[in-house]
């Protein structure tokens, strides 16, 4: 009992932080970081457990926005089969590229993900045109229909079902970190050789932690299709092939709770300082530059030793542990 009490406290202390913020910011704001964070987990996981660097995580968002806009618009009204078909529709496509894309390593992967972000862009926007109403994009929101329990149609019900599928992301997360295959995975990053050693495949590590992360970036491409009720080729044009990376960066890589702490800084220095200057990716490049020289521990990274220092303390349970404040 104990055990599981120690286990869900950490996801559970962070998440009542973001449950409470909904009291004094903006629903939309909140929408956003509960989204792009799931967006971002998926990047943080391929970097920080598997050492990939992907700038292609805008190609599987828009698998599975464009795979629930096609369902909502020429098929079906509810917006729970919609992001069921969207999730597939990411994992088809991860399932597809992945045994080609991680064969390759450091910045052959980066750039062919990149690649493949660009011919997703292309793809929606000119090839498929006519199936995607190219840059006036899908319009569906009046198309879906209101959903039991949680109308999902409307933002504050949408908020509630986007948290608690956040909450079943991050505590899936917190179980692969926490399993041999979390391990393997970041073993696969460190040491291949010694990983071949003990019997497990580098390559079939890879491959499923491949398919795990971008079918998560895929779930976050159809909360923000339901969530919009609009999809267009911009959600994965090139320029924004970045905005995980820096996210992940932000909050601290590899780390449990950096995406969601990247996504809140992210998103808010976006909304306050574009209304001060016109160019605030200047200053998110500035701040990366000196998180990156202060030793890429991300925000996360850096508060996580002080909040252990802080909240550790010595407990009568009869095996002598202690308990900690969960990364």
């Amino acid at each position: 009992m104990m055990n599981a009490i120690r286990w869900w406290w950490g996801l559970l202390l962070a998440f009542s932080l973001l449950a409470a913020s909904r009291a004094f910011l903006p629903l939309p704001f909140v929408n956003e970081v509960v989204i792009f964070s799931i967006y971002t987990m998926g990047c943080s996981f391929l970097l920080g457990r598997v050492g990939f660097i992907s700038f292609g995580q805008p190609a599987y968002l828009a698998a599975g926005a464009y795979g629930t806009a096609f369902y909502l618009f020429y098929f079906g009204t509810d917006p729970y089969v919609g992001i069921l078909v969207g999730i597939l529709s990411g994992l088809a496509v991860s399932g597809i590229v992945g045994p080609l894309f991680v064969r390759l390593r450091s910045d052959y992967f980066a750039l062919v993900n990149l690649a493949l972000a660009v011919i997703f862009y292309y793809l929606m926007q000119k090839v498929l045109a006519d199936i995607t109403k190219g840059d006036n994009g899908l319009w569906f929101l009046t198309r879906m229909s209101s959903t039991p329990v949680l109308d999902i149609s409307t933002p504050s019900h949408f908020f509630v079902f986007a948290f608690l599928v956040a909450l079943a992301v991050w505590a899936f997360y917190k179980y692969l970190d926490d399993s041999i295959f979390g391990a393997c995975c970041l073993a696969t990053k460190i040491n291949e050789d010694k990983l071949e050693f003990l019997g497990y495949s580098n390559y079939r590590v890879r491959l499923l932690a491949f398919i795990i992360a971008n079918t998560t970036t895929a779930l976050a491409g159809a909360l923000y299709a339901v969530y919009l009720g609009f999809v267009s080729p911009e959600i994965t044009s090139p320029h924004r092939a970045p905005d995980p990376v820096v996210v992940t960066i932000l909050g601290g890589t590899g780390t449990l709770y950096g995406p969601l702490v990247g996504a809140f800084a992210y998103t808010g220095m976006k909304d306050v300082i574009s209304k001060l200057i016109g160019n605030w990716e200047l200053f998110i490049g500035f701040l990366l530059v000196f998180i990156m020289l202060a030793g890429e521990k991300g925000i996360w990274g850096t508060l996580q030793p002080r909040l252990e220092k802080l909240f550790s303390r010595k407990s009568a349970l009869p095996d002598g542990e202690s308990t900690k404040a969960p990364r």
